[in-house]
């Protein structure tokens, strides 16, 4: 939106004050002035998402005129220390005008997990020790067959720990879409593949170091030196291999490889989703989802009491859409609908209630729908 500046306004201050051989600064202090008082900061506590920092901290300028709110760009971060985001409505001679006065946020460069050690995860003689791979392909209700668990396991590049006191469990690498390892989150799972321990691999390994009473590697010295470090969405790493594919978006990466294993691969065909997760509820965040930016976007949020998630959510995603040209986020409440009080009370998700049914049946549809095509 450009500032129109008041013709009227001009020609009623120059006829006041130049006629009367006023002071210049007059002049414009009076046109400053009435800019104050079109435009000015929302007052109460309500806040917006920051268009630099992405949190809820944001206060939008109204047009005091009409009671509306101007373009979203205009406002105010009131993480006055950190963010230091403030883009005010300027206003000068001239048709039309837009001045910008953010000061952005001075970003520490990023520093990706050694490589090297991650490889270290991924040796093929490990999954004999994965409680997660093994319930797969043995002790869930429907094992899978151990071609797909090969396939699943080769396009997340999901590792084992065996050592320590995270010894069998999984590891889910976030891996960007310039195929950088951003983190590695390790999950510890029981034989119904609940979760019973969460950590990260760098933790571990820093653990390791100072309970040895060893000097840190120079690599985790700068790697935990870095304020955030789950930086990208699991799964980023296939948008690049397969650009047409939809998206399904979920919250945790155990639930990104279920969907995978009962909906099929990204490479069997265009029209299979390629899975992502967020890693949390509070990682829905515009700085992790504008890599999806002229995709269609189906959304699976975790139940939870009064469809609390659902809703943060989908008011986040309408922003976000205004910000990513082409992008649709179109969002399922399959789960709100059937779910009961119980299920939501404890915030179950989608890989809840897959794990529990027939994947062959999920295939079996998905061939048949082809043949028809």
């Amino acid at each position: 939106m450009f500032l129109i500046v008041n013709l009227g306004l001009v020609k009623t201050l120059y006829l006041l004050e130049f006629n009367k051989k006023a002071n210049v600064s007059v002049f414009f202090h009076k046109i400053h002035t009435f800019h104050k008082m079109k435009y000015t900061l929302e007052s109460g506590s309500k806040k917006f998402h920051c268009p630099n920092c992405d949190k809820k901290t944001y206060v939008r300028y109204i047009d005091t005129s009409t009671n509306q709110y101007i373009d979203y760009e205009f406002g105010r971060c009131d993480r006055e220390s950190r963010c230091q985001y403030h883009n005010k409505p300027n206003f000068g001679i001239g048709l039309k005008m837009r001045q910008y006065t953010q000061r952005p946020i001075q970003k520490k460069e990023v520093v990706y997990f050694n490589f090297e050690v991650f490889k270290v995860t991924l040796q093929s003689e490990r999954y004999v020790s994965n409680v997660f791979i093994q319930n797969l392909s043995k002790n869930v209700l429907y094992p899978f067959k151990i071609s797909d668990l090969n396939t699943v396991i080769s396009i997340y590049r999901l590792g084992t720990v065996v050592n320590g006191y995270r010894a069998g469990g999984t590891t889910f690498p976030f891996i960007d879409i310039n195929q950088n390892v951003r983190a590695i989150q390790v999950k510890q799972f029981d034989e119904n593949n609940h979760t019973i321990g969460t950590d990260f691999l760098h933790s571990i390994i820093e653990k390791h170091y100072k309970g040895n009473n060893k000097d840190l590697p120079k690599w985790l010295k700068e790697y935990i030196n870095q304020d955030k470090r789950i930086s990208c969405l699991f799964g980023e790493h296939l948008l690049s291999k397969y650009p047409n594919n939809p998206i399904a978006l979920v919250e945790a990466p155990k639930t990104a490889i279920y969907g995978t294993l009962y909906f099929g691969f990204p490479e069997e065909s265009e029209s299979n989703m390629i899975w992502l997760a967020v890693y949390n509820k509070s990682s829905f965040s515009f700085d992790k989802l504008k890599v999806l930016k002229g995709r269609d976007v189906f959304v699976f949020p975790d139940l939870s009491n009064n469809k609390q998630t659902y809703n943060e959510w989908q008011q986040k995603a309408l922003n976000y859409e205004s910000q990513l040209s082409n992008t649709r986020f179109i969002f399922s409440d399959i789960l709100e609908r059937y779910a009961n009080n119980e299920q939501k009370e404890r915030g179950l998700d989608l890989a809840d209630f897959l794990i529990i049914q027939d994947w062959s049946r999920y295939r079996l549809c998905e061939k048949c729908e082809k043949s028809e095509a």
